[in-house]
Order: structure tokens, then C-alpha cells, then sequence
């Protein structure tokens, strides 16, 4: 909820059990909603548990109004670094994704297909809050993103688990679109031959693949080193 907060979200409506204004951080995070114009309302153990979708709710629940960022603005910052998440289901692993993506300096995040919806309760929480401070989109067809990374110059890299370069020979300083695809089934045929490059993360046998979360953090992060030595 801070980071909510901290994003400056707005409508915010707050439910605070009785007993939870008592613990000084939520106190502390009361006054800070309210100056920000937050709606307080005081309600029961039972509201609570109604209205958290967690088995063990915390004393204070929110909702508030927060939309994804439209399509061509996840390409709109340079040097573009984004990344597809395409049929990625897990809503953990969607969250992972975007925590990944602030975390490596990325510049945008795009959701495609058949994945989770990165507003979700278990999407934001797998985020850590990044879902509010870094440009997350929703592509209505696969076209229209590839189509939008095109217009603004990015080369299109579509991992594979086997063939392709590997990791550590693409350059990954040219404004780039990472296309992901979802757990078990990976891209399809159409995208791999979309794309410009293909890319794999080496690993020793007899290691085949990674959670789709850990494998966009490892691409990220080899993306984030190569920028860095790139500027000295």
C-alpha cells in the first residue's frame, strides 16, 4: 500500500480494522493516506477477511484506480529496452517480470496473448509495487506491438530454449524488444520468425530451461551490464 502511496494513485478507499490503528506503522500510513485524500473506513475482522483476497489478511485493505499505460509509451524512452511478456499465465510470474524490468533498468513492460493480468492482486504483490512506477502495457494483437516496437526502430529478439545466438554474443545496447513466451509452451513458430534475432541462455546439461521469470531477469541483467560498460 505504500507504494501505492508513493505512486500517487488516486480514488484510494481504505478499510482499517480497529485493532490494526493501534500497530504505530499503520498509524504512521493512516496520516500519510489521509493527507494524500485518501477514504478511511472503519470496519470489522469479517470486512477484512472479505475483503482481502489473502488467506491471512493484514489489519488494512485498499482499493484504487490505476489503468495500464498505452501502447506506444512503453517505447516512447530510449534507449528502449522492453520486454514481452507473451502467454506468461502464472500472475507471479507476470509481477516477477515487471519487478525484473525496474530492477534492470528496462524501459517498459508489454503484456500479450494469453498472460496474466499484471493488475491482478497476485501480479501487483509479485511486483513489489513496480507495476506502479514502471510503464506497463497490454498489446490487443501480437501485430499491433510488434508493428509499434517497428515504428520506433527496436530490434525484435525472440528467446528460444534451443538454436540461436547465445546470450552473450548479442548486442543487447541497441534499442531492443525481449519477447518471452509462456511457461511449458514458449513462442510460437510465428513469432521466432517475426523476430530479427533468436536467443538462448546458456546452461549445463542437463538443464534445458528456466521459470520464464528467472530467465527474463538473467536477459535483463546481461542487457544492464552491457549498457553500463557501453557508457564508460
Amino acid at each position: 500500500m505504500q507504494e501505492a502511496l508513493s505512486a500517487g494513485l488516486g480514488g484510494l478507499t481504505v478499510a482499517v480494522r480497529s485493532d490494526a490503528r493501534e500497530q504505530p506503522d499503520v498509524t504512521l500510513l493512516l496520516g500519510e493516506l489521509t493527507t494524500a485524500g485518501a477514504v478511511i473506513l472503519d470496519v470489522s475482522a469479517e470486512v477484512i477477511a472479505a475483503a482481502s483476497p489473502v488467506r491471512t489478511p493484514s489489519g488494512i485493505v485498499a482499493v484504487a484506480t490505476f489503468t495500464l499505460k498505452p501502447l506506444g509509451e512503453v517505447f516512447r524512452r530510449t534507449p528502449s529496452l522492453v520486454v514481452a511478456a507473451i502467454d506468461v499465465q502464472d500472475p507471479g510470474n507476470v509481477g516477477a517480470i515487471v519487478r525484473s524490468a525496474e530492477a534492470a533498468g528496462a524501459t517498459g513492460v508489454v503484456v500479450a496473448g494469453q498472460s496474466a493480468d499484471p493488475l491482478g492482486w497476485k501480479a501487483i504483490r509479485g511486483s513489489m509495487g513496480s507495476v506502479f512506477r514502471t510503464p506497463v502495457a497490454s498489446a490487443a494483437t501480437l501485430e499491433a506491438m510488434i508493428d509499434a516496437a517497428r515504428a520506433r526502430g527496436l530490434v525484435i529478439v525472440a528467446t528460444t530454449p534451443s538454436g540461436g545466438r547465445d546470450l552473450f554474443d548479442m548486442d543487447l545496447t541497441r534499442p531492443t524488444l525481449v519477447m518471452v513466451g509462456g511457461e511449458g509452451g514458449g513462442l510460437a513458430p510465428t513469432l521466432m520468425e517475426a523476430a530479427d534475432a533468436r536467443m538462448r541462455i546458456p546452461m549445463e546439461p542437463p538443464v534445458e530451461s528456466l521459470n520464464v521469470a528467472v530467465a527474463t531477469g538473467v536477459i535483463l541483467f546481461e542487457a544492464r551490464r552491457q549498457r553500463l560498460a557501453a557508457r564508460r
